[in-house]
């Protein structure tokens, strides 16, 4: 059965659509009935079926067309979100018109920042593909790109038209690619959601063997959670920025290794690790949460393991991130599981004190 929830407030607030089936021709059609002409964003690593799935499910009397990026963090790029811009400018795209984000965070994310510039203004739709973009990048209005210097340092906040999320995706996603996911999943049982850590900790065996009943409830307490902040603080000024736990380092891996073999979320669970020891090491929490929180990571089949960095290898990518403020870098840390604070007040020692 459907769950819908309202994200954001009026009047660019949107719907996400959680289905536990296949998106429908008439769940697309109440979606463009005003547009005309209509370009699908996807990439490489998408199944052809899946983009002639989408195209189907449009009606005869629009006009779509595909394009398609190289498969890849490395196409969130100025040049890619040059491309897509000439595209829809050759195409002869005016403000009538929609874009659709066919794919996983990548494609979401440049999708939405093109759809923000172009005309200052077009709806987009997002149908992410991907346990990490469902319960993620597709909520919350962030776009960005990268740039040689960082992470999603340039971009806008534009919320999208609607987002449906077909559990159906997630069936032929990679091992790789699903535990991904789960890093942002735990993230809010970590910042908020207590309700989603006794869910993950009292069924790791049916998460990982994907089952469908238990990974709607999953990713309905994440989207609710995620709704509820983003909804209290759209453009980060306050509450929203917890969403960052465990991505201050996360970025900053990401970066080390030049946005390849590793995904973001492989990323991010590591960042939460890490940032999980520095809250035990400034006297927020226990060793026995910490304990906690790794033991289930370790349930859920999710490398938890970032002894192989140094911090000083990792030191250049810090003062990169988004989150520095007046020369300060700002940290996510638990002061209990199920919850976070940000704080620029910590013990500069206790950073690389963490990764010995």
């Amino acid at each position: 059965m459907a769950k819908s929830i309202l994200v954001g407030k009026k009047p660019t607030s949107y719907e996400v659509d959680i289905l536990g089936k296949p998106i429908s021709k008439k769940n697309i059609s109440a979606s463009i009935k005003t547009h005309n002409k209509i370009l699908i964003v996807t990439d490489s690593g998408i199944p052809k079926k899946y983009i002639k799935e989408i195209k189907d499910l449009i009606p005869v009397s629009k006009k779509v067309y595909i394009y398609i990026l190289p498969a890849g963090e490395k196409s969130k790029s100025l040049k890619s979100f040059n491309l897509i811009l000439q595209e829809l400018a050759s195409l002869k795209f005016d403000r009538t018109d929609c874009l659709i984000a066919l794919g996983g965070g990548m494609v979401g994310d440049i999708t939405g920042f093109v759809a923000s510039t172009y005309l200052r203004g077009v709806d987009f739709i997002q149908i992410p593909t991907t346990l990490l973009s469902q319960v993620d990048s597709s909520v919350g209005g962030k776009t960005a790109i990268n740039i040689p210097q960082g992470k999603n340092l340039v971009g806008a906040f534009y919320n999208p038209k609607k987002v449906f999320i077909s559990l159906n995706y997630l069936q032929t996603l990679s091992e790789k690619e699903y535990k991904s996911g789960l890093g942002e999943v735990i993230k809010y049982a970590f910042i908020l959601n207590k309700k989603l850590y006794k869910i993950l900790k009292n069924n790791s065996k049916l998460i990982n063997s994907r089952n469908i009943k238990i990974l709607e409830d999953v990713i309905y307490e994440s989207i609710k959670t995620k709704s509820l902040i983003v909804t209290k603080d759209e453009k980060e000024h306050g509450v929203r920025a917890l969403l960052n736990f465990g991505h201050t380092f996360g970025h900053a891996i990401e970066a080390k290794h030049g946005y390849k073999s590793i995904t973001h979320g492989e990323a991010v669970i590591l960042g939460m690790a890490i940032a999980s020891e520095i809250s035990y090491l400034e006297g927020c929490i226990a060793r026995k949460d910490v304990d906690e929180i790794i033991n289930l990571m370790n349930s859920l089949g999710l490398n938890s393991n970032y002894h192989k960095y140094k911090y000083n290898e990792l030191k250049p990518y810090l003062m990169n991130d988004k989150k520095v403020a007046k020369g300060k870098l700002n940290l996510i840390l638990l002061n209990k599981i199920g919850s976070a604070f940000r704080t620029s007040k910590f013990e500069n020692k206790n950073l690389s004190k963490s990764f010995k």
